[in-house]
């Protein structure tokens, strides 16, 4: 199954997933940031500076679109871990700062951009050249699974339903592009979505809510996500 979606939708789902991520933040003492997440090897700390440190490489790729200079979202393939491993040392209150920072220039940058510019191309920090629509997208997908992984009291039952449509579409076609995990048919109750991911073997029917599939495809706990016969679904890696 393939979603519809549109920039406008993008555009809405930053804001929301945006309204989620920093709800969830103020709902996060310091204490609890300096803690694991359950993202292996980063701490509530080296969450809120991956959040921040992708707007500001999104601010790069939108000054790309807006201007034709070409700007990379990272000035070297390590930048990107060097920058989250570098805020994470920072004290929260400056964290937390540079994460809403980031965020209100990213909005600012996204909103000085005319239909032309949108659809410049830019390159992704993974080397895939996409149009400057993909932008708000790319956001969409941090805040709002972030929003989840703060472990804040949001699920991805809080997600909204076309978000997480969208979501199982772009995972399932990357998985599927990788070739490296199991295939696997996936069916959500409740939802006429059906996915398909190409990989190794038969494909193995899985079951479960919109929630619980956008859960499971991400490499996070998904609870009442079945294979065929209730047994547990095939494991899979982290992915975001």
């Amino acid at each position: 199954m393939t979603a519809s979606r549109s920039r406008a939708d993008s555009l809405r789902w930053t804001a929301q997933g945006s309204e989620l991520f920093f709800g969830a933040l103020d709902a996060s003492p310091d204490e609890r940031l300096a803690r694991p997440t359950a993202l292996d090897g980063w701490t509530g700390r080296h969450l809120l500076a991956h959040v921040a440190a992708n707007a500001d490489a999104l601010v790069n790729l939108a000054h790309w679109a807006r201007t034709g200079e070409e700007t990379p979202m990272y000035s070297s393939p390590g930048r990107r871990d060097a920058d989250i491993e570098a805020g994470a040392t920072r004290p929260a209150a400056e964290l937390r700062a540079w994460a809403a920072r980031s965020a209100e220039a990213l909005d600012a940058r996204l909103a000085e951009l005319d239909e032309s510019q949108w659809a410049r191309q830019v390159r992704t920090a993974q080397g895939r050249t996409v149009p400057a629509g993909e932008i708000p997208w790319m956001r969409a997908r941090e805040v709002m699974v972030h929003a989840v992984d703060l472990g804040a009291g949001v699920g991805f039952d809080a997600l909204p339903a076309g978000f997480l449509a969208a979501l199982i579409d772009d995972i399932t076609a990357k998985r599927s592009g990788a070739g490296d995990g199991p295939a696997l048919t996936l069916t959500a109750a409740g939802h006429d979505g059906t996915w398909a991911v190409s990989g190794a073997g038969d494909p193995t029917p899985v079951t479960g809510t919109l929630a619980g599939l956008a859960a499971y495809l991400s490499g996070r706990r998904s609870d009442g996500v079945t294979a065929a016969g209730d047994r547990p679904a095939p494991e899979l890696p982290r992915w975001l």
